[in-house]
């Protein structure tokens, strides 16, 4: 069954250009990778080589490139503009943050942000006894 899968892909990779093959890729793959995936933050490396290896396989379906190709990881950051798994969890919980802060954010994620400025001014730092 896999190599038929596999077969099947090949056959729509050469049927499509690749701004088509980049738009499905993107569609398909990537947009669920990073539905989500904020849950992921602070999760051990080996819990996102899944996921890595799912962005890899879009990555080189894109291009066009096999599998033991070297030089996939400089594919996919400097020609396709694309971060790995961890780098996008932390992106997106960045932007995330920014969000919450600009009240751009949902209300309920909003009311847990708390910026640094008002929690320095509730607590005194143990520093601050020092000259």
């Amino acid at each position: 069954m896999h190599e038929k899968l596999k077969w099947r892909w090949k056959g729509v990779r050469r049927s499509l250009d690749a701004v088509s093959v980049k738009t499905l890729v993107h569609a398909f793959v990537t947009m669920r990778l990073d539905y989500c995936n904020s849950v992921l933050a602070g999760v051990p490396r080996s819990a996102t080589d899944r996921l890595q290896r799912v962005l890899n396989a879009a990555a080189r379906l894109v291009s066009g490139t096999r599998k033991f190709r070297r030089g996939l990881s400089r594919l996919l950051h400097v020609h396709l503009h694309w971060l790995d798994i961890p780098e996008r969890v932390q992106y997106k919980l960045g932007v995330t943050v920014r969000r919450c802060q600009q009240h751009k954010a949902p209300q309920y994620l909003t009311d847990c942000v708390t910026p640094a400025s008002d929690i320095a001014s509730r607590q005194r730092l143990r520093s601050a006894n020092c000259h």
